[in-house]
């Protein structure tokens, strides 16, 4: 995202002395410039201007030579010698370039610099350094570390220099203290990753008085058009596209200007390499420095090159298969014949030597160097799609190719290259050519045709035909007629986004401000149903029931791959042939959509466990995806009109099946109670409660079906699984997770989870009220019953036969204890329930007691048990 600068932001726009970052950024807001952060300096003082009164060389053993020097850092800062005078301090450097005379910059003891490097004083090499002479790495100025800060060549006039005095603010004095405002650009909003375009913006928020710097720079530039016939130009350009995207050239302007006797010494001034410093840009040479700083100012990208290494004609075309280009990073691509390319022509073959990767970067060849006397400027317009498929096809994106793919003035060319060529001509003394080339086949742009009644229709806004008038024409929109409420509107140049009388609209009510939109709430409907539906409130009931059970929801996503299906031991090929696969995956290892949501929740569980939480259990409402490879192809549906029913139902028919699952997964104690409590592993038991919990909140009567260990699938634990029924329908399954499982994901053993089909869970459900019990007011009778029965009849057949003898009367049964061993008998096991009895009619006497009783004993023999003593 691009910084904002105060300091340069003044450049175009007029802003309040006392403007702040903060206010700026409130400013900026208002009209969609969102604030990303106001980084603060990293620099802390003290920091000064010191003079240089002595620098003694000190040879060293390492073969390294030292310079003891005395500063004087001014009287506020120098040190006190033992007579009480105030005296230069003392100050060990390395630097090469160190000598007496010199105004350097010193960091006093208690400053902090980039890296959280704090200056103290230390001994070294025998002398006690009071301070530290700075270079414009150790500040965070730029990259040279080759010698310290001598403040004479740092870019100050004469007298400028020779106002300096030891023991100024050197903060201040190069721009340490102040901070910066990173904004958020929208993609469609390429313009302002420019101080053009911010200023423009502040101006739309502020009124402030804003004059587009391209205006005047136009008036000075020379147009190739007004060249007389015959009259050569810089170097010969020719756009070649054979292989247009989508039918839309990749470059359909470039304009060169010629730079001749450049000085190839001249040093970049110290406002510009402040300036490219603060906004993230390293200062590379002055040439190089000037296209950056001309690309931020203006939005226009640039290029330079050492035009005597080229040999026109200069020729832009789509690459061909098999070409490489090594690029000024020094990486080396093979090119697709979708990359354009600018190319020149040695030799007189045509376009055969590739000098830049259009819009993105240049290659080495023909690169300015500290050799380059003449330098060609190249501004030029390129495609936004190309652009954006090279940069992402190389993964070099670049400040270049970012504004380009979001849309360049196609008219700024001239005025950049202007721009570039005064700059190259103050600092660099060369002399700019009056024959520029230009190929421009810039289409001209449609107008829209507007009816001021679209935005009150869209919008809500009640404004005057006027103010929208007033607003399109201070964005830079050419605007005619009005009369009866409509306009022919010609968008401006750099914005390739204004096309439909929407986006007029959207702009419309972003400058009025989104505050003034009138907040309208739609009626509800009285017709038909409202409020949740029905699967709606149940699945809330499912959600409500596990986290009051100690579950913590997530939410994944559900994407799947090789290493989930070797995790939950899942036989790849077969599971994929009947996976949704998706065509551009976020994750090239997770091309599927899950067809179970434990592989995805699993992955969730595993990252909080390597987090160091111990004790995890969570659970996940969501969709799986059931790809059928019979189902009929998807058919491809027009655009911009309706689909017939037919369609929508053919459409529907190739659709995978979506069904709602509910999954959880339960790891560590289940009980934890104190250091001298209880404590208690997860088993399967504990995913059965869960069950049994969505079975009660449900009223679903859900039940459980143990398969023999040979049926058991490979994810889970055999012996430690069950099948969960709805009736006859299986509706989920509930268990240990195989030994292998949570070896693979790191799981602790017993691991538990579950997964339930909700869709058909819900499905099966009786949507009939609950008749509620009378509540009797009669006193309880309650039993113990413990019954001795072979291993093979099930608790809940038990259950089921105590009910149903039981009748009305029985109010509650629970099973709290199993017992197996020699006192019961071999291939037997003792199953005891404490049962609650109670009449709503009266109270039951022990003739009662006992006939009940009875009966439950007679109907439990049936099942082959026997009352124990």
């Amino acid at each position: 995202m691009p910084m904002v600068d105060i300091d340069w932001l003044k450049d175009h726009v007029e802003v309040p002395e006392d403007l702040t970052y903060e206010q700026l950024a409130r400013d900026l807001v208002k009209v969609g410039l969102e604030e990303e952060e106001i980084h603060a300096s990293q620099v802390t003082g003290p920091i000064v201007v010191g003079y240089v009164v002595d620098a003694t060389p000190e040879p060293q053993k390492n073969g390294k030579t030292i310079n003891w020097c005395h500063v004087d850092v001014g009287d506020e800062y120098n040190e006190v010698d033992e007579n009480g005078n105030k005296v230069p301090r003392g100050i060990v450097c390395g630097a090469p370039n160190m000598k007496a005379g010199e105004k350097v910059v010193v960091t006093l003891p208690g400053a902090v610099l980039p890296g959280d490097f704090r200056i103290e004083p230390r001994k070294t090499y025998g002398h006690i350094s009071n301070g530290m002479c700075a270079s414009e790495r150790e500040l965070g100025l730029g990259d040279s570390h080759d010698g310290i800060i001598l403040l004479r060549e740092y870019g100050f006039t004469p007298a400028e220099y020779e106002a300096l005095k030891p023991g100024d603010d050197a903060m201040h004095l190069l721009h340490l203290d102040q901070p910066l405002l990173e904004i958020n650009i929208t993609p469609d909003r390429g313009y302002a990753l420019s101080y053009r375009g911010v200023a423009r913006e502040y101006h739309h928020s502020t009124g402030a008085a804003y004059v587009d710097p391209v205006s005047a720079l136009d008036g000075k530039t020379p147009l190739a058009e007004g060249l007389e016939p015959g009259t050569p130009t810089d170097i010969e350009v020719s756009i070649e596209d054979d292989n247009p995207i989508h039918g839309v050239p990749g470059c359909d302007r470039y304009y060169a200007r010629a730079i001749r006797g450049f000085d190839p010494s001249a040093k970049t001034p110290n406002w510009m390499r402040r300036r490219l410093i603060r906004a993230g840009v390293r200062s590379i040479s002055l040439a190089v420095d000037v296209t950056n700083y001309v690309m931020l100012d203006l939005g226009q990208p640039m290029h330079a090159y050492d035009m005597d290494k080229l040999e026109g004609p200069i020729v832009v075309r789509r690459a061909r298969e098999g070409e490489h280009l090594v690029t000024l990073d020094g990486k080396d691509h093979e090119l697709s014949v979708e990359d354009l390319l600018i190319t020149d022509s040695p030799n007189g073959e045509r376009g055969s030597r590739i000098i830049g990767l259009a819009g993105v970067m240049g290659g080495l060849y023909g690169e300015v160097t500290a050799e380059t006397k003449n330098i060609l400027l190249e501004a030029a317009h390129f495609d936004q799609v190309s652009i954006a498929r090279s940069a992402r096809r190389h993964k070099t994106p670049s400040e270049a190719s970012r504004r380009f793919e979001r849309g360049v003035d196609t008219q700024l060319q001239p005025a950049a290259a202007q721009m570039a060529a005064e700059l190259l001509i103050r600092y660099g003394n060369g002399e700019a050519s009056e024959h520029p080339t230009d190929v421009n086949n810039v289409p001209r742009r449609r107008a829209i045709h507007f009816k001021s009644t679209e935005v009150a229709r869209v919008t809500g806004l009640d404004t005057d035909v006027n103010r929208i008038c007033d607003i399109l024409t201070d964005i830079g929109c050419g605007v005619a007629g009005g009369g009866n409420g409509e306009f022919s509107i010609m968008p401006p140049s750099w914005r390739p986004d204004l096309n439909e009388p929407c986006d007029l609209v959207e702009e419309i009510a972003r400058l009025v401000g989104y505050d003034e939109i009138p907040v309208t709430v739609p009626p509800a409907p009285v017709e038909g149903e409202v409020g949740l539906t029905d699967d709606q409130r149940r699945k809330r009931q499912v959600a409500d029931e596990l986290a009051e059970y100690g579950l913590v929801e997530a939410l994944t996503y559900p994407f799947v791959g090789d290493e989930d299906y070797r995790a939950f031991a899942y036989d790849a090929d077969e599971i994929k042939r009947v996976s949704v696969e998706i065509a551009n995956p976020l994750a090239g290892d997770r091309p599927f959509l899950r067809r179970d949501i434990l592989p995805t929740l699993a992955q969730t569980v595993r990252l909080n466990l390597r987090r160091g939480l111990e004790n995890v259990s969570l659970y996940e409402i969501g969709h799986v995806y059931l790809w059928d490879p019979q189902a009929p192809a998807i058919p491809a549906l027009p655009g911009g009109v309706r689909p017939t029913d037919e369609q929508l139902a053919a459409l529907d028919a190739g659709l995978p099946a979506q069904p709602m699952h509910v999954a959880g997964i339960l790891t560590g104690n289940a009980v934890e109670t104190g250091w001298l409590g209880e404590r208690r592993a997860v088993d399967w038991s504990d995913a059965v409660e869960a069950v049994r919990r969505i079975s009660d909140r449900l009223g679903a009567d859900l039940t459980l079906d143990q398969p023999a260990p040979d049926d058991v699938p490979a994810q889970w634990h055999p012996g430690r699984m069950a099948r969960v029924l709805a009736g006859q329908t299986v509706v989920g399954v509930v268990g240990e997770l195989h030994p292998h499982v949570n070896e693979a994901l790191g799981f602790p053993a017993h691991s538990a989870a579950f997964e339930l089909d909700l869709t058909a869970l819900f499905a099966a459900l009786d949507n009939a009220p609950i008749q509620a019990r009378p509540i009797s007011t009669f006193p309880p009778v309650k039993q113990d019953l413990a019954f001795t029965v072979p291993q093979s009849v099930t608790a809940a057949a038990l259950e089921d036969a105590i009910r149903e003898a039981a009748g009305e009367v029985l109010e509650s049964i629970e099973l709290f204890d199993v017992f197996t061993g020699d006192q019961v008998g071999e291939g037997m096991k003792s199953l005891a329930y404490a049962v609650t009895f109670r009449a709503v009619d009266r109270t039951l006497g022990s003739e009662d007691s006992e006939t009940i009783r009875k009966a439950i004993i007679d109907r439990a023999a049936e099942l082959g048990a026997q009352l124990r003593a």
